[in-house]
């Protein structure tokens, strides 16, 4: 589910150096044995391999033999696949349904998918999490069913917490306690750091402690300008930096998994990606929700995963009801053991509000409700996604250092 970022222009620019010829959508035929079947033929990609692969076939076959009308071939794309994608879309020759996360590059080569759910009845839809839409959506218009996600909590060592005989954190509590309680846990003695963060962070995922704080990179129109350098990003950038300066925080190259896992970092905040490492790993770790600002709150950015209809699908129909089924209720709890279900329906009946891990990342869906990142709102975001990560290298690198505002102001100048 997880997905690079930053790589629209690359994409963009297969989309139109590829030729805009091509043998169209997928087909109304099938052959089997020799023989035309006159099934309505869905082709399906993703982005997944491995054991998860395996699943997803499995579920194709399924969905083969409650169809007999309709024949579903997976596409495994792998590390390939935004290439592949855009190349398809390039030649009019796209999978009828696949996986998606950049709506924004690729939201003209979707079909909207509004009037089917309106088809479907209101509690169709109202059966997602209402903040999943908005990740799903581009110009006002569905594009995608939301199929798994994750938001971002903070991860802590119990062990580390029960040593320094600190007490684990509870939800609703502010940066500051999240500094006070680092502090505490730091032992230099044993190389131990209470706080950890990347040095370098996705500006996609780091866009959320802004938006904490009351802020974000951009306006409604995409405007860095009194944005990205206001009063609130440059407390947001100022406290982090503080963190490294007064010794009680790391950063990393990674979130900080890799050094929880070694026993040496109390906290660091990241996607339920973690959760599996840190179990084999062995470590007794807990999850608590982001802390908030003074005056502020705790957000979350999303980093959601769809399926989408291709525009130039020529088996529509046929591409919607496979869409339902790898959505429905029982595909969420077959993929339950590697994404988090996004069905309401799903969370109650599997009671995983009473997980006392995944019920955090639920309680951060429904907080973060209503906030769209710059990257929906800013066409050149893979270059203003660079220019912001140049700008968190120069004021976390412990050998630049350099004055948050300063920094901020040249950004927004571009």
């Amino acid at each position: 589910m997880q997905k690079t970022k930053g790589r629209s222009m690359f994409v963009l620019a297969i989309l139109f150096s590829v030729f805009l010829s091509g043998c169209g959508g997928g087909t109304t035929e099938s052959v089997e044995g020799g023989k035309q079947t006159g099934k309505s033929v869905v082709r399906f990609a993703t982005w997944d391999s491995d054991e998860n692969l395996t699943l997803q076939q499995q579920l194709v076959d399924e969905f083969n033999a409650a169809h007999p009308d309709i024949k579903v071939s997976l596409e495994a794309y792998g590390s390939e696949y935004d290439t592949k994608i855009a190349a398809g879309m390039g030649a009019k020759d796209a999978p009828d349904v696949m996986y998606m996360w950049n709506y924004p590059t690729y939201k003209d080569a979707l079909e909207p998918l509004d009037a089917y759910l309106e088809k479907e009845g209101a509690e169709f839809k109202e059966n997602y999490y209402e903040t999943l839409w908005n990740y799903n959506t581009a110009d006002g218009q569905v594009l995608g069913l939301p199929v798994g996600y994750t938001t971002h909590v903070v991860y802590y060592n119990k062990d580390l917490f029960d040593q320094a005989g600190v007490p684990y954190p509870k939800s609703g509590w502010t940066w500051n306690d999240l500094q006070e309680t680092a502090k505490k846990l730091n032992n230099p003695a044993d190389s131990v750091s209470g706080f950890a963060f990347s040095g370098t962070p996705d500006p996609y995922d780091f866009e959320m402690f802004l938006w904490g704080n009351g802020t974000a990179y951009v306006d409604d129109a995409g405007s860095l300008q009194g944005n990205v350098n206001s009063g609130k990003s440059i407390e947001v950038l100022s406290m982090f930096q503080n963190m490294l300066k007064e010794g009680y925080a790391i950063t990393t190259e990674g979130s900080g998994a890799t050094e929880m896992k070694s026993g040496k970092v109390a906290m660091f905040t990241n996607g339920a990606w973690s959760i599996g490492s840190l179990k084999e790993a062995g470590i007794n770790f807990g999850v608590v929700e982001l802390p908030s600002f003074n005056n502020g709150s705790a957000v979350s950015i999303v980093s959601s995963s769809g399926i989408s209809m291709s525009k130039d699908s020529k088996s529509k129909e046929a591409a919607w009801e496979f869409i339902k089924f790898w959505t429905n209720d029982e595909a969420n709890k077959a993929r339950i053991d590697y994404e988090l279900p996004v069905l309401k329906s799903v969370v109650e009946s599997e009671k995983l509000q009473e997980d006392e891990i995944k019920k955090v990342f639920y309680s951060m869906l429904e907080k973060s409700e209503g906030y769209t990142p710059a990257s929906f709102k800013v066409e050149n975001w893979s270059e203003t996604a660079e220019s912001l990560g140049l700008v968190f290298e120069e004021i976390f690198n412990p050998s630049t250092m350099m004055d948050p505002k300063a920094v901020l102001d040249e950004i927004a100048q571009q």
